[in-house]
């Protein structure tokens, strides 16, 4: 069943005025050619917390590798509420109005555009820094529910606010039954983010992964109701039918191959844990504050970190990015050593200890060569590890000789979240980078600057 983009939004919204949520404008969209918005989307649009994304890059340093990687995530989240539009459009068409009312749709839909209005400057390496640092989502929280955002949405949107912060942060008890199903738009593995985001960052980079088969992929699109003998919570779910199936596979395989290429690229990571521990210092020093960064976009945010005020640590790796001397890769740990990439790993929880140990790596890097080394002359860099979740459930309107009307998605393809996981586990490298004039001697004699460390030799 397909989608109509002339469709006029009063279809599926309809406060007042239906008139209200016809498209007034429109933008060029390198993925899906014109992209309608309406008055209440642009009033969104044209607040200053919206904008401020626009000055953050969407892959953060992939640009540095992919110059054409320069899209913003004030793109993306036009891209998303595209998506999740044709979504509803979709879902009404195919099953109704019985499952979710407008307000439902028109929640999840400014959610949508939302999504990521938290984001902090560069990606999400800033994050992996832990608390007192929010999430983007406790962050949006924030926003969402403050003047200027909140206002919007009352008056222009008519939704509750606190259910559009809900929907994102993923708070379940503030939402009701027909949000709670829509959340799957956003959040999971059918979610419209996703389904913008790889074929954007591809398109971007101008590489041949990352390809989705959107538009069969939210034909696909349904609400099935699960039984108690599902061994699930029972209840109405976000699925697809069995022409999804493939489709579905492809944008799994699509996020691997994008982590696989691009955003575990090594100078991209380099750069990364470089401003990382740029923040980092900063923090430690108290010469920023975690509500402070929120307010940056990717400039501003490096202008602030090379200000003479700044922590002498924090100012030579700012420096250092914006003058594009990165940090080299002098050793890579797999997941086939598996005692020391276990201990290592488990420095990504602690984000202190990790500072705790590059700075004595520095140090004993120093005393190895008889000179002074600067304590951020050696890096660890340690990739998050993934949550590979496939918790998809497909309808069979006619089903082969064998399955049945309604089955989990891995057990219609033999494939669950244990084999994704084991490929990312095996591609997924920790690194050891250093200022370049060091990477020789760190490669050569690594073993004897890491391993007292972490409590001898494997």
């Amino acid at each position: 069943m397909g989608m109509d983009l002339s469709m006029t939004y009063r279809e599926i919204e309809s406060p007042d005025d239906p008139v209200h949520w016809r498209p007034v404008s429109m933008v060029r969209d390198p993925l899906y050619d014109v992209v309608e918005l309406t008055a209440p989307d642009l009033a969104l649009m044209e607040t200053s917390a919206f904008i401020r994304l626009d000055g953050i890059q969407q892959l953060g340093f992939v640009s540095r590798v992919w110059p054409g990687a320069k899209h913003t995530r004030y793109e993306h989240s036009i891209g998303v509420l595209h998506l999740t539009r044709l979504a509803i459009h979709h879902l009404r068409a195919r099953l109704g109005e019985s499952r979710f009312t407008d307000q439902d749709a028109r929640t999840v839909i400014a959610a949508s555009l939302l999504h990521d209005i938290g984001h902090y400057p560069y990606s999400h390496a800033i994050e992996e820094l832990g608390a007192p640092i929010l999430s983007h989502e406790a962050v949006g929280r924030g926003i969402i529910e403050s003047d200027e955002v909140a206002t919007v949405l009352s008056t222009r949107w008519h939704v509750d606010p606190a259910a559009v912060a809900a929907m994102i942060h993923g708070d379940l008890e503030g939402l009701t039954p027909g949000q709670r199903i829509l959340r799957g738009l956003l959040s999971g593995t059918l979610d419209m983010d996703k389904l913008d985001y790889l074929p954007r960052d591809a398109h971007g980079c101008s590489v041949p992964y990352g390809g989705v088969d959107a538009r069969r992929l939210l034909n696909a699109l349904t609400i099935v109701d699960l039984p108690d003998a599902a061994g699930q919570q029972p209840g109405p779910r976000m699925a697809i039918d069995d022409k999804g199936v493939s489709s579905l596979h492809s944008l799994i395989n699509a996020r691997q191959e994008m982590f696989d290429n691009v955003y575990w690229h090594h100078t991209n990571r380099a750069c990364m844990v470089m401003l990382l521990r740029a923040v980092q210092e900063a923090l430690v020093d108290g010469l920023i504050t975690p509500h402070s960064l929120t307010g940056h976009d990717d400039a501003s945010l490096l202008a602030a970190m090379r200000a003479p005020a700044m922590a002498a640590n924090t100012r030579r790796l700012a420096e250092a990015l914006a003058a594009r001397t990165i940090h080299q890769r002098a050793v890579e740990v797999s997941a086939g050593a598996f005692e020391l990439y276990g201990r290592l790993g488990n420095l990504w929880f602690g984000p202190a200890a990790r500072r705790n140990v590059e700075l004595q790596l520095s140090a004993a890097l120093g005393d190895l060569i008889g000179e002074a080394v600067s304590p951020t002359a050696i890096l660890i860099d340690i990739p998050k590890p993934e949550r590979w979740k496939t918790d998809v459930w497909v309808s069979f309107t006619n089903p082969p000789v064998g399955l049945r009307p309604l089955m989990h998605w891995r057990d219609v393809v033999g494939l669950g979240d244990e084999n994704f996981k084991r490929y990312e586990e095996h591609r997924r490298l920790i690194r050891i980078v250093t200022e370049e004039r060091y990477r020789g001697i760190v490669a050569d004699r690594w073993e004897a600057l890491l391993y007292p460390l972490l409590g001898g030799a494997f």
